[in-house]
């Protein structure tokens, strides 16, 4: 979240920087439970309340060395007495009211997003991104290409119809070397990282509702999670291994001497995809759950725009190895999630939709999330802490790399060919082609569903 106390003494700015992401204070307002609240207001109460605490405290402490005074003299104290009760009582109101009061800031903070960070286009939306490379040339197909449900349905290695009757729609199943091929995919990414200095991680999948917090999840995104309970306890499952990442240093002090912290993590990944429907309903693109290798860096303030430089650099590499043409856009103040700063989308070409597709998010998130994990570190031995600078990335979106793989290194005749890379990861297979019981398990499987 961000700081009070620079919210408070920087309100046109910051209310500049919010209408710059498309957030004014009423849309936040609009936020159940949070009408009318006004932290610059409340926080002038919060002062207040501090100060007139302070005081009666102080008349507490006089009044009662008078009380204990008289006391010893024999001296009547009645009235001093009475007095005290009733500033006993306004001690207590008061203290409860400000309870209400940092309640209110803290619940106004908690959905407020980042700043932009200066270098980031200003813009209300994705036509505002700025393109800062190109990598690679889209290949010359000498017939028309196919999109990745066809070519994998045909393949026989994907089979989202079979997913629909188990789970519902935005789900897939994956077939023989379908699987092996996101296999492959996973293991080549992870082993890639931790070549480049990232420390392997397998984190929980389910988390609390305090981990979600941390990064930003909650309390505003939750339609956007699945929740589970197990009797009396509420668990989420992970939207992206950046949450469980991002928090394992929560309430720590980290020494200066160990950052910056680069973690590399697969897991699968759940999301409701709220506000998506009608987007990508074919395919890979868009499911509820997919896999995805995430990269999370801790550092301090001075380094974490030159991590992220160098954290886009690794998430890029996996393109560059894999021979899929890609291109790197900045996303404008409009564009960029809630608790980014500053975020660099690497987009995929896919020859099916002849479009450049997100692959990729790598963000800084400056101290937003560390405020709200209470993630710290010394900058010096013995020194007061600061906090940390955290930065997560796709290293990459496994199943949108498989999708990439299948429609650029299409041949033909329908088989795809293994980019090299990935070769020692499938046991030497360099194509794959149509399985040969994939067309009886189809008819199977349709006629099935028909006779229902």
């Amino acid at each position: 979240m961000l700081d009070l106390k620079f919210v408070v003494d920087n309100r046109d700015a910051v209310l500049g920087a919010l209408a710059a992401r498309g957030q004014g204070l009423a849309t936040i307002q609009a936020f159940p439970g949070l009408a009318g609240v006004d932290p610059w207001t409340l926080d002038g109460e919060r002062r207040a309340l501090i100060q007139e605490t302070e005081q009666l405290r102080h008349r507490q402490r006089t009044a009662g060395e008078e009380i204990a005074r008289r006391g010893k003299a024999k001296e009547d104290a009645s009235e001093l007495k009475a007095e005290m009760k009733g500033v006993a009582e306004r001690i207590k109101q008061g203290e409860a009211r400000l309870e209400e009061v940092k309640s209110a800031i803290e619940r106004f903070l908690l959905v407020v997003p980042n700043l932009p960070d200066a270098s980031v286009p200003v813009g209300k939306d994705a036509a505002a991104n700025q393109e800062i490379r190109r990598v690679g040339e889209p290949r010359a197909f000498d017939f028309a290409p196919r999109g990745h449900a066809d070519l994998g349905t045909e393949l026989g290695i994907l089979d989202f119809e079979r997913a629909a009757r188990l789970s519902g729609t935005r789900f897939a199943v994956y077939w023989a070397e379908g699987a092996r091929l996101e296999r492959a995919l996973i293991q080549f990414m992870l082993d890639l990282q931790v070549a480049r200095g990232y420390t392997e991680v397998i984190p929980p999948y389910l988390v609390t509702a305090e981990t979600l917090t941390g990064t930003g999840q909650l309390p505003k995104f939750e339609g956007d999670l699945f929740k589970t309970s197990a009797g009396d306890r509420d668990l989420y499952l992970i939207p992206t291994a950046e949450v469980p990442l991002t928090n394992l240093h929560r309430d720590e002090i980290l020494e200066a001497a160990e950052l910056p912290k680069k973690y590399v993590a697969f897991t699968p990944c759940f999301r409701s995809e709220a506000g998506s429907y009608g987007k990508d309903v074919r395919g890979l693109i868009r499911l509820h759950q997919f896999h995805k290798v995430e990269l999370v860096k801790l550092t301090s303030a001075e380094s974490s725009m030159a991590e992220l430089e160098s954290m886009t650099a690794d998430a890029e590499e996996v393109l560059k190895r894999l021979g899929l043409p890609y291109r790197v856009v900045v996303l404008s103040t409009g564009d960029m999630g809630f608790s980014a700063a500053k975020t660099y989308d690497i987009e995929v070409w896919l020859p099916g939709q002849q479009a450049y597709r997100e692959i990729s998010s790598c963000s800084n998130c400056t101290d937003f999330q560390a405020r709200r994990a209470s993630l710290r570190y010394r900058p010096q031995p013995g020194g007061k802490p600061r906090f940390l600078h955290t930065l997560n990335g796709s290293g990459l979106a496994v199943g949108r790399t498989l999708v990439a793989v299948l429609e650029n290194y299409q041949q033909q005749d329908g088989s795809v060919v293994v980019p090299e890379a990935l070769r020692p990861y499938m046991g030497g297979v360099e194509r794959i082609t149509k399985r040969a019981d994939s067309s009886s398990a189809r008819s199977s499987f349709s006629r099935s569903s028909s006779r229902a």
